[in-house]
């Protein structure tokens, strides 16, 4: 696949990362983001490392052998260190920034190790797939592959255990991203256990080099998804069900638009339609025509009307809400029939009823355009035998 693996890996991590990343620069204090950017972003420069045509450019480049090798491996453990530090701030405690110090310090001399047993190995011969196996039995290079990969399996597989065991203890959309996030980490496990099961047959003489070239590309490759998915759910579910609640709510302010849409085109009272806009955004669009609309028929706007509609409404259902939804359903539909049939320079009839200050929120808008759509309002509670009044109720 020549790399391909590595780089949709790659522009998944970093796909995550930059959802994440508005967060972060709000809240650039906070250990936790900092943690989760770090994990994302390095596991990215993993596997854009470690795919076939960057390890030559990089070997090309610096005209060193394999140079790709230790800085690959370099990457990894600083990612290591990066899960380690996410782990410690998720478990939390009086130590967390000492723990986290130490594991980055340990981190910090497994990469010197890598660069001092690169430095004194000998590989004169490239290797851009599997040199893991190749140089398993060469000194020097072999305990440079032996410490990474053991670092790596250690983060993984600590990683995986606390993950698991968080989401055990949560509900809801943090569980699932947790255990995507831990079973994203196990495939760490396999990643690293193959290879070293690969290096371990090669020092007994046997070629299980296929483990090292195509069972632990897949499981990072499967890791990566796993990882960025369980890191997007927490954040990007509570906007998904922010947007649905927009969707209907726009929906259901279809009703009250259409009454006010003569007036709103003949005034070019409504604002251009967003395109491409969120559902939200498209929400506020249709909100804001709504209220521009009912700012321009205030002075039709009959107090007296909406006071009858409002007890009548009132004595068949029992319900306040609905009562006023009712009430300004009518008076809205006769201010925008007067406002269509009044010739020009024709004083409003109602000038002397403002109701503008009693315009309902969002919630109460909508339960006006569920009056205008013939919604059936509530039934009100039946009378209770005597005619006493129920437990619990004023």
């Amino acid at each position: 696949m020549n790399g391909l693996i590595n780089y949709v890996s790659c522009g998944l991590l970093w796909l995550g990362l930059t959802v994440r990343a508005p967060d972060l620069l709000r809240h650039r204090g906070d250990p936790y983001l900092r943690a989760i950017c770090a994990v994302l972003g390095l596991a990215g420069l993993c596997f854009a490392l470690g795919a076939p045509p960057t390890v030559g450019a990089v070997n090309r480049l610096s005209g060193v052998p394999n140079l790709a090798a230790p800085v690959t491996y370099a990457a990894i453990t600083a990612y290591c260190a990066a899960s380690q530090v996410l782990i410690v701030h998720w478990r939390g405690g009086p130590r967390v920034h000492r723990t986290a110090r130490r594991w980055i310090l340990a981190y910090t001399g497994v990469i010197l190790g890598i660069a001092v047993t690169f430095a004194l190995a000998d590989a004169p011969e490239e290797r851009r797939t599997d040199l893991d196996t190749y140089y398993a039995t060469t000194p020097w290079i072999a305990q440079m592959i032996v410490l990474y990969l053991l670092a790596h399996l250690v983060a993984v597989a600590v990683t995986t255990t606390s993950s698991l065991a968080w989401a055990r203890r949560v509900r809801g959309r943090l569980r699932v991203g947790l255990t995507l996030f831990g079973a994203g980490s196990l495939c760490g496990v396999g990643y690293s256990g193959a290879k070293l099961v690969a290096v371990g047959a090669r020092w007994t003489g046997r070629d299980w080099s296929a483990l090292g070239t195509t069972v632990s590309p897949a499981a990072a490759g499967l890791g990566a998804v796993m990882t960025v998915v369980g890191v997007l759910i927490p954040l990007v579910g509570p906007r998904v069900t922010e947007w649905r609640t927009a969707r209907r709510t726009y929906a259901r302010l279809a009703p009250l638009e259409r009454v006010l849409d003569g007036l709103l085109t003949r005034r070019a009272l409504r604002l251009p339609r967003p395109r491409c806009a969120t559902p939200a955004t498209r929400l506020m669009w249709r909100q804001t025509s709504i209220h521009n609309a009912l700012g321009h028929l205030d002075a039709y706007f009959d107090r007296h009307l909406y006071e009858r509609t409002r007890a009548a409404a009132l004595g068949t259902t029992g319900d306040p809400e609905w009562a006023e939804a009712a009430a300004w359903a009518a008076v809205i539909t006769a201010a925008a029939r007067d406002e269509a049939d009044a010739r020009p320079g024709t004083p409003p009839p109602h000038t002397g009823g403002r109701l503008l200050d009693r315009v309902p929120g969002p919630a109460g808008l909508a339960r006006i355009a569920d009056a205008l759509a013939c919604v059936a309002p509530p039934r009100r509670a039946a009378p209770v035998a005597g005619g006493t009044t129920p437990a619990g109720t004023v």
